[in-house]
């Protein structure tokens, strides 16, 4: 079996200044959501809202953060793709033994707290995909 995709969860910003990405982001005319720190992944995140879909603005917090070396190599931008999933630990296992390259094999904790895993851009044609189970507005 394959994993149940529910939907997007949400759609991804690296940016460099969150501050100033939130106003830019207002001024188009999304609707500021909530702020986060998640320090697993060393992000603060930023939840910006287009009608029901979620953007979500991420902003390293420390160095070795992965959002610091994307943005160190590729500079702000678009970073991944959210799907919502109703079970992130049997999903992730699905796609191991369907031999799908993984960024993890376990689920962590994500934020809001959710349940994600990534997989690896190189199994899907260069869009580092998340996996969250737990997000807004998707019942199982």
């Amino acid at each position: 079996p394959m994993p149940n995709v529910l939907g997007v969860d949400h759609i991804a910003i690296a940016v460099k200044d969150l501050d100033a990405a939130t106003q830019l982001w207002k001024e188009m005319g999304l609707r500021v959501g909530s702020r986060e720190v998640v320090e697993d992944q060393g992000v603060e995140v930023q939840m910006m809202y287009a009608g029901a879909t979620r953007i979500e603005l991420v902003f390293p917090i420390r160095e070795d953060s992965p959002i610091q070396v994307f943005l160190d190599k590729r500079g702000a931008g678009l970073h991944h793709l959210a799907l919502a999933v109703d079970d992130c630990a049997a999903a992730t296992k699905e796609l191991v033994e369907a031999d799908v390259r993984m960024i993890n094999t376990e689920p962590k904790t994500g934020a809001h707290h959710t349940r994600i895993a990534f997989v690896h851009p190189k199994a899907t044609s260069g869009v580092l995909t998340e996996l969250v189970e737990g997000g807004e507005g998707f019942e199982a």
